[in-house]
């Protein structure tokens, strides 16, 4: 049954990634997914990064800013990892400023 799951979240995730970003492969798996922490893909201009992001990054300004942003270009729709509009370097300048 969990195995049924997982590859239904596969698939409609799959399909997301391809019809809203042309991308061909990228699998977000909830398994993967530690707890405490939630999965992010930087895209922008042909890059695509994943990154695994601490709960406490909701309350940091930037990465907010970035929701705030993926909100505005892809709406409430999204189902898995969560796809912010930039390029991985900026994503992860953002992470390193908090540590």
């Amino acid at each position: 049954m969990v195995h049924s799951f997982v590859g239904k979240i596969q698939k409609s995730i799959s399909h997301f990634v391809h019809k809203r970003h042309g991308l061909n492969k990228v699998l977000v798996v909830a398994e993967e997914v530690r707890e405490g922490y939630f999965a992010v893909v930087a895209v922008k201009d042909g890059e695509l990064k994943r990154f695994m992001i601490g709960l406490e990054y909701l309350s940091d300004p930037e990465f907010l800013g970035l929701l705030d942003q993926s909100r505005e270009e892809y709406g409430f729709i999204q189902k898995g990892a969560i796809f912010v509009p930039c390029r991985p370097q900026q994503l992860q300048t953002i992470l390193d400023g908090q540590r």
